[in-house]
């Protein structure tokens, strides 16, 4: 509702429009009838933490938490800090049953509930940490009714919104949470256990189902090929350096391990540029995006074997002559020219007439090669490890068309390929498939779980 009225007895100390939406409104209506406590009330002071000056992570020591690191249950460790930092930001140490929230902008409102083999930790700035003191609270229980969408929309009421939005400690110890009985507040939250136990195994078989490609793929090529370990010294004669890159690292011996290899497969390896029609570069546009207009392919976009259109970006019309040919058909394959190099997928029929940027290059292939197949083997972990190999530039490593074009490509007959492209189809849609289930294993539980709280479902 983009129109409504508020009565002057109806503010509650806040003038901004958003805070008074009629969702909001109803969702609190509704939360008046439970017994609620605040945040505040509920727990110990809420604290955030902070970013070593220089931003300098060890690769070891304690691990120190972004939002991007967690999301409920799923924690990951990326970064960590040594003692004496973590000593400086005792106040937000975070332990085993803490809660985290993130405050600011594009991850406002995510949540986590800090597992048992998480014994030390600390957190970022934009992250605020939650220590459950109330005996009535099950700190899990709160974790999960604030990642709800109950919880998320009451985040997302109270956060100011400006240039980006945030939630400070105050506003967000100000939130009332339903306290159904600690009975239920535990068999809810068994509930959420049962159901990310179910998800992570279905993302476990999709993951598996993924790992296995790249084996499947070698297999039937009939590439063997031992574990690849990079040398501190080894040797180059000057013959094979002549008119040659002169780096060390071109010439690590487990390259030579790789090609070797792929020459010695079942099938003849030919270069990429005999049946290469047409190849370029994307289009260099500024990052000034609209609501409507040509849908932009990102590197972002590309996955391996496949695209993720979930979060496309549009450019005004009025851009459509300075693009060029930077456009796409279904058929064609793109492939990523710097930052994660070398990934590969042919551009789907949902893609079609999408532009494409500058980090990207495109080619068309003939008919005497499966373009599915060429996909799933520049995907491959060898292939991989050859492109990275070709990078040139110091400070972000890029590829070129003349690098493309002289990849060499197992070439069994068509009918070969054919089969190698159908299995790995066959694999990614079940993986997808799983991934998806495991989705909504998740939301059906999230949703069950609102509709206990709510009183609209009995356990």
């Amino acid at each position: 509702m983009e129109c409504f009225k508020v009565y002057i007895n109806e503010i509650e100390g806040r003038i901004d429009p958003f805070y008074y939406k009629s969702e909001f409104r109803e969702l609190e209506k509704e939360i008046s009838r439970l017994k609620t406590k605040k945040i505040e009330d509920i727990s110990f002071e809420l604290k955030n933490g902070s970013t070593p000056k220089g931003g300098v992570f060890k690769d070891s020591g304690i691990p120190y938490f972004r939002s991007q690191d967690f999301n409920l249950f799923d924690f990951e460790i990326n970064q960590f800090i040594d003692e004496e930092f973590c000593k400086k930001l005792s106040r937000s140490i975070v332990k085993s049953g803490d809660v985290l929230v993130a405050v600011v902008g594009a991850t406002l409102g995510i949540v986590g509930y800090v597992p048992e083999n998480i014994q030390e930790a600390n957190i970022n700035q934009n992250v605020v940490r939650i220590r459950v003191k109330d005996k009535e609270v099950n700190p899990k229980y709160l974790a999960v009714i604030l990642s709800s969408k109950i919880g998320q929309k009451l985040i997302l009421r109270n956060s100011t919104i400006q240039t980006q939005a945030y939630i400070n400690n105050s506003q967000l110890g100000k939130i009332k949470i339903p306290l159904p009985p600690l009975e239920i507040q535990n068999k809810i939250v068994q509930l959420m256990d049962n159901a990310y136990s179910l998800k992570k195994s279905k993302e476990a078989e999709a993951q598996q189902l993924l790992d296995s490609i790249d084996n499947y793929v070698l297999d039937e090529l009939g590439i063997k090929i031992l574990e690849l370990k990079g040398r501190m010294t080894f040797v180059v004669n000057s013959d094979e350096v002549k008119n040659r890159r002169v780096d060390p690292c071109y010439y690590q011996p487990k390259f030579e391990e790789v090609e070797k290899a792929v020459k010695n497969g079942k099938f003849e390896v030919k270069e990429l540029k005999k049946f290469i029609t047409k190849i370029h570069y994307g289009a260099s546009v500024k990052n000034e995006y609209f609501d409507e207009g040509i849908p932009l392919l990102r590197i972002m976009n590309l996955k391996p074997n496949k695209f993720d259109l979930r979060d496309i970006v549009r450019l005004p019309e009025s851009m459509r002559k300075d693009l060029g040919n930077a456009f796409v058909s279904e058929g064609d394959l793109l492939i990523s020219r710097s930052g994660t190099v070398g990934v590969v997928s042919v551009v789907p029929k949902e893609a079609e007439g999408f532009a494409f940027g500058s980090f990207m290059i495109k080619f068309c292939l003939n008919d005497k090669i499966n373009k599915y197949y060429v996909s799933a083997w520049l995907n491959t972990k060898l292939q991989n490890l050859l492109t990275e190999r070709e990078k040139i530039g110091a400070i972000q490593g890029n590829i070129t068309i003349e690098t493309i074009e002289n990849f060499k490509i197992p070439l069994p007959p068509l009918t070969v390929q054919n089969k190698i492209a159908e299995e790995v189809k066959r694999r990614m849609q079940k993986a997808k498939q799983l991934q998806e289930e495991a989705k909504t294993i998740l939301e059906e539980a999230k949703e069950k779980v609102e509709r206990i709280i709510l009183g609209n479902k009995e356990i």
